[in-house]
């Protein structure tokens, strides 16, 4: 029997972190509703659910930003609690304040925290201002008409970013003084289209850079933990594909730099509940990158080596519970590798895919979080992301061959996947010995690119599984299988 102060809890969003969080509610005792689009009605968090809501809106995306339907299905489920996943809404400031004022308690960081980090200018000055390395810059709101010549003082190469917003969209890579310009313009018309802020900054671009964030869990009293780093710099577009811990990058020593300057940031934020501090990590040295006030899609692997379910620790801190454990608790035991399984096709330039799933068979012996089932169709309403897969072993080189046998066995038809890439990359030289970087990938586009081979056997595996139930029917009826003669499989 639970003893928090809840006995419901809304999930204000959708997918594979919907049924995640489900599962965790259900380990709790605690009761689980949900608000959903009818494009989601067939989607297992839906099916898993005690209650489920339907909202509306003009797109699905739209229904699941909108503050009153969702405090409404709070209300109508009787919820306590509410939990905002990843995405959608679950770094908007006005939106937990809301939520709070409605008299539901929001799983997540304070507001006053969400609008601090989420703001990656006044963030990043933040950072600065308490003694933390971040990347030189320039900011264009500090003095508008001599940002391009300031950015120019930064030097070459320089990255464009966007001050609201994230998952990569807006930035660009600028090399010369030529091609500033139209990039600014450029990433202003995404950043106001999509965030409704055109403000921007650039920074320093960092050759050969890595991807490091440290997971972080506060509560109210001012306790403050790391849960080790994750490795996520293989990424297309400036968005994860495989993320793992602990980072082959990392020497013990850099290690425990890293994750005590995440501990410093989130302590000098006074930040509760669960969170990342992303870093930049070139030549030995990391700068601060941003942080993220909500749990992350890479979550898993942080779970499979330190045996802690973040999400319960995120219904405790919020209900307003000390921690209960310490730093000294927290052991990092063997590694962890997940994969982003998306509906894309990666020879196609990573153009999104849709379809309906006809056959659908996870691999067994791993960890699969996974939003999507058989029968169900993929929409381009969504970011393509639809299950993680999520492997631990006791050394790197067998995290990696175990991913690699997973990704393999996967089976998804209906829907073009990324898988095929997954498993090259886990092949591969480069990604075995640890030495790759964020251009990885562009630096190796054969990964990406299909052939005759991969395509043909695809089809093959494709024939084989659709005729199943022709030949189990065969087998089951004589007469069957004599009408169908020498014809096998």
């Amino acid at each position: 029997m639970h003893t928090l102060p809840f006995d419901t809890v809304l999930i204000a969003n959708r997918g594979e972190i919907a049924a995640r969080i489900i599962r965790t509610l259900r380990n709790l005792g605690l009761r689980s509703a949900i608000a959903y689009h009818e494009v989601d009605a067939l989607t297992p968090a839906v099916s898993m659910a005690d209650l489920a809501i339907p909202i509306s809106g003009r797109t699905p995306v739209a229904s699941y930003l909108d503050f009153a339907q969702i405090i409404a299905a709070a209300r109508k489920a009787s919820a306590g609690a509410l939990h905002p996943g990843y995405g959608l809404l679950s770094e908007n400031a006005e939106f937990a304040r809301a939520v709070i004022e409605a008299g539901i308690t929001f799983i997540g960081p304070a507001p006053e925290a969400i609008e601090l980090m989420g703001d990656k200018i006044r963030a990043r000055n933040f950072v600065q201002r308490n003694g933390f390395p971040v990347v030189p810059c320039a900011i264009e709101e500090d003095e508008p008409t001599t940002f391009v010549s300031r950015a120019q003082a930064v030097g070459f190469p320089l990255l464009v970013k966007l001050s609201a917003g994230g998952g990569g969209k807006g930035m660009r890579i600028v090399r010369d003084l030529g091609a500033l310009e139209a990039a600014i313009e450029q990433a202003r018309s995404e950043a106001r289209r999509y965030f409704g802020d055109g403000r921007l900054y650039v920074e320093r671009y960092l050759e050969i850079p890595r991807h490091i964030e440290v997971q972080v869990l506060g509560d109210a009293f001012g306790n403050l933990v790391h849960l080790f780093e994750r490795e996520c710099s293989v990424q297309r577009r400036f968005q994860k594909i495989i993320e793992e811990t602990p980072s082959p990058a990392l020497s013990p020593e850099l290690r425990k730099r890293i994750c005590e300057a995440a501990v410093g940031i989130a302590r000098a934020a006074q930040y509760q509940n669960v969170g990342t501090v992303e870093f930049i990590l070139s030549e030995g040295a990391f700068y601060f990158l941003e942080m993220n006030t909500r749990l992350q899609v890479e979550h898993p692997v942080t779970e499979m080596i330190t045996g802690v379910d973040l999400i319960a620790e995120q219904v405790y801190a919020a209900a307003g519970r000390a921690l209960s454990l310490s730093q000294s608790d927290i052991v990092s035991n063997g590694h962890a590798i997940e994969l982003r399984l998306y509906a894309e096709a990666p020879e196609r330039g990573y153009v999104p895919t849709t379809g309906k799933v006809l056959l659908l068979e996870f691999p067994d012996g791993v960890r699969i979080d996974s939003g999507i089932m058989q029968g169900q169709h993929i929409t381009p309403a969504f970011d393509p992301m639809l299950a993680k897969i999520i492997v631990h072993a006791p050394s790197r080189i067998e995290a990696a061959l175990k991913a690699h046998r997973a990704v393999r066995e996967l089976v998804l038809l209906g829907c073009e996947t990324n898988a095929s890439l997954l498993a090259r990359i886990l092949a591969d030289e480069t990604f075995l010995g640890g030495q790759f970087h964020t251009g990885y990938l562009e630096e190796n586009p054969h990964l990406a690119a299909d052939n005759f081979a991969t395509g043909l056997c695809a089809f093959l595996a494709s024939a084989a599984l659709l005729t199943r139930p022709v030949r189990a029917s065969a087998d089951a009826v004589p007469e069957l299988h004599a009408a169908l003669g020498s014809w096998r499989n």
